[in-house]
């Protein structure tokens, strides 16, 4: 046996004795980066679903008869349980209580019995008089029993999708904390909303051939996504165990207290990046909603061409978010990048509002936005917040973020039927008070941006330094 070998294997005291060094999965680098591929392909499954709907809004409009108050109203019932229930919140004290695997398994298939509810109140299955139809014909007449059904699949798929998002951060601080975090984060968003990039792309060429096709392949992605998140379990369970193996002592679970959260709550740098999330995240997820449509009124384009124009926002944040993620890792400026994103989003938000520029380089400036803040600010958290308590803080952060996801589809839909009411059937919709009310959301998150950087200066969290490597 060579000394080589000894050297990488074991570790010399001063007085020459050897000790074995105790090597854990997540200490391999292809190890780690493995586990990353895994929930972030259960993440871009999850994306793809919550933009299924997106380029199909005029499908639904005319297979349905969904309004643009209807199409809102599905939309945004997919943050209705992490909003009003405050779910994602338990759901991260659940997860620092009992841990990743529990957790992970349960909100992953309340996402996936979601997706299949969604499915099924779309459906002529369903619309023909199928099991549920009566029933929710019954009440709250003015809207279809189509509307109420997709509603409650995407409150159940809200419901866990957000809740495994908390749970895949939080993979990802138990395999990267110390190591590439901003960078994993990062490439684990930008696969994510590739997931994205890919219901814009192909949902309007589903749709030419059965409408029902950009759900259905939704579904299926869930499913065989969740196989995926099978193997990372096992894997977790096998890094718990060197662990415990190597500190025997260690209590794995620890009791929820009150002061938990209201601890968190008492941290300013917590609060700003917390109130930055809801609003940048307002000011850019609904507006993707509803951006094939805005596309198409406002430029003229068929629904495949605005779904190809719009391919280009997430397509931008799938090329950028790992390099944004890799300069906060070397060179830090989290707070700074996340004041930069936030002023693009404004800029672009104004442009589309009143102005006819070419969308392309807009879209792909609009993803470098959102390639900014996130790569930022989520291992942000990681050095404000205590690696057992991050549960909780990424789900409280989740549940604010989902106030906006909620309400601000349903405020734009009904702002655009309120401001088309006396627009002629066939004349394209008007979208400039919509812009405006996104733009100024992007407004707010910047002066958060600013707030959150003022404060780093005297809470020494030291969210413009590198990351220190362990």
């Amino acid at each position: 046996m060579s000394i080589g070998w000894y050297k990488k294997n074991h570790i010399f005291d001063p007085n020459n004795s050897i000790t074995e060094k105790m090597s854990y999965l997540r200490d391999k680098f292809w190890f780690r980066w493995s586990m990353l591929l895994l929930v972030s392909l259960v993440m871009a499954a999850n994306y793809y679903f919550y933009d299924a709907l997106t380029p199909i809004k005029s499908v639904l409009s005319e297979h349905l008869g969904f309004s643009s108050t209807d199409y809102g109203i599905v939309q945004g019932f997919y943050a209705f349980p992490n909003t009003f229930l405050l779910m994602a919140i338990l759901g991260g004290i659940i997860l620092d209580r009992i841990g990743i695997r529990i957790t992970g398994t349960v909100f992953v298939t309340f996402m996936l019995i979601g997706a299949w509810l969604t499915l099924y109140g779309a459906s002529g299955a369903y619309n023909n008089g199928g099991p549920g139809h009566a029933f929710m014909g019954s009440f709250l007449k003015q809207f279809s029993p189509s509307v109420k059904m997709m509603a409650l699949g995407m409150l159940f798929f809200g419901l866990g999708a957000e809740t495994s998002i908390v749970v895949f951060n939080k993979v990802l601080v138990k395999w990267f904390k110390g190591r590439e975090i901003a960078l994993a984060f990062a490439i684990n968003l930008g696969i994510a909303r590739f997931g994205t990039a890919l219901a814009i792309k192909l949902g309007p060429r589903f749709a030419e051939r059965d409408w029902l096709m950009p759900i259905w392949f939704g579904v299926l992605l869930l499913s065989i996504t969740f196989l995926a998140f099978l193997i990372y379990l096992v894997n977790d369970y096998r890094l718990d165990r060197q662990i415990k193996d190597d500190n025997p002592q260690m209590d794995e679970t620890e009791k929820f207290r009150i002061t938990d959260v209201t601890n968190l709550l008492k941290i300013k740098s917590f609060i700003y990046i917390a109130l930055l999330c809801v609003t940048f995240y307002a000011a850019f997820f609904p507006f993707l909603k509803y951006a094939p449509d805005f596309f198409l009124n406002k430029f003229g384009v068929s629904p495949k061409t605005s779904g190809d124009i719009t391919f280009w926002l997430p397509i931008g944040t799938v090329l950028f978010t790992p390099i944004f993620g890799w300069l906060v890792d070397k060179r830090g400026r989290a707070a700074s990048l996340m004041i930069l994103g936030s002023f693009i989003l404004i800029a672009v938000h104004l442009i589309f509002a009143f102005t006819k520029f070419n969308p392309y380089p807009l879209c792909i400036l609009l993803g470098v936005a959102f390639s900014l803040v996130p790569a930022a600010m989520w291992p942000s958290v990681a050095r404000i917040v205590s690696e057992n308590r991050l549960g909780t803080a990424y789900g409280i952060m989740f549940s604010l973020q989902n106030l906006g996801l909620f309400a601000i589809p349903i405020l734009a839909g009904r702002i655009l039927d309120i401001t088309n009411k006396d627009i002629v059937a066939g004349q394209p919709l008007n979208y400039t008070i919509t812009m405006v009310l996104f733009s100024s959301l992007g407004i707010v998150a910047l002066f958060f941006a600013f707030l959150l950087r003022k404060e780093d200066k005297t809470s020494g969290y030291g969210l413009e330094l590198p990351v220190k490597k362990v």
